[in-house]
């Protein structure tokens, strides 16, 4: 396996002129850290294919390299194809594969029905040009009947043609050690890097938390609680917690991070400063 560690960051596209000057900023700030990438992702359904090509393609002509997030929910072959060849021509060579969820009202899930069926598609079309990130729920997707078949549909995708996996966040860094040593059990040989998700705002934090699985552990839900409208103390505690979980993630050989942004750069430039990460090899 690549010992060489690969640090992100993650963008939505921007629905709004304030948005879309906002991120323009956060990327010329974000950009001075030199990380691997830039993904940005994709709605429901495709709900922002449009933003996210767009956006892409204004990362890419800043001469950063980006990775947009392929959601195969809703989607037609063809029209995977279109975007595929869309980000060949922009010199894309990166795509985060995803399942997706259901957009609200649509009862078909498309041509496709599982992530590895569009790593296998994306295989087929494109051969090996783009390196696949797929996901990885060390908690557990909050749709799976249970551990095991979680772990059976993330091997499948391993399989299907996937390069490296990207966690979703998490706050217990003994689930990560878990996940990782059960893929090694199964012969999952890719490297799976931790989705790192500061520490803002906690009610957004835990809106988030419960619609995607994340746990947010009891004592520091018990701190941020306590917080109430002290925003400075919750950011600093955040900052905190989230700083030591990486340290210990970084000793304990986790192969880099992918940071959900939220489309801000503080807070990141914060913790990839803490970690030292630009003097690490």
């Amino acid at each position: 396996m690549n010992n060489e560690k690969s640090f992100s960051c993650e963008f939505f596209p921007p629905k709004t002129d304030k948005g879309a000057e906002n991120l323009r900023k956060t990327l010329s700030e974000l950009a001075t850290l030199n990380p691997a990438y830039f993904s940005v992702t994709f709605g429901a359904g495709g709900s922002t294919q449009e933003g996210t090509f767009d956006t892409v393609k204004a990362i890419q002509e800043k001469g950063y390299a980006a990775a947009p997030h392929l959601s195969c929910i809703g989607s037609t072959q063809e029209g995977i194809r279109e975007l595929l060849n869309g980000y060949v021509e922009l010199g894309v060579k990166r795509i985060v594969a995803l399942r997706g969820d259901m957009p609200s009202g649509m009862r078909e899930t498309g041509e496709f029905r599982y992530a590895n069926e569009l790593v296998e598609f994306i295989r087929a079309e494109t051969g090996n040009h783009f390196h696949i990130e797929v996901a990885a729920y060390p908690e557990f997707h909050p749709q799976a009947p249970n551990a095991q078949v979680d772990m059976e549909n993330f091997a499948r995708k391993v399989k299907a043609g996937a390069n490296a996996a990207i966690t979703q966040y998490f706050y217990n860094a003994d689930a990560y050690y878990r996940f990782v040593d059960d893929c090694e059990r199964l012969g999952v040989d890719i490297p799976i890097i931790p989705g790192i998700m500061p520490i803002t705002n906690y009610s957004n934090l835990k809106r988030f938390s419960d619609m995607c699985g994340a746990e947010i552990p009891r004592w520091i839900a018990k701190r941020l609680d306590g917080y109430g409208d002290d925003k400075a103390s919750l950011v600093a505690f955040g900052e905190e917690v989230v700083t030591e979980m990486c340290h210990k993630l970084l000793d304990n050989g986790a192969p880099g991070f992918h940071f959900y942004t939220m489309n801000q750069s503080g807070p990141t430039q914060k913790l990839w400063q803490n970690l030292d990460i630009n003097n690490r090899s």
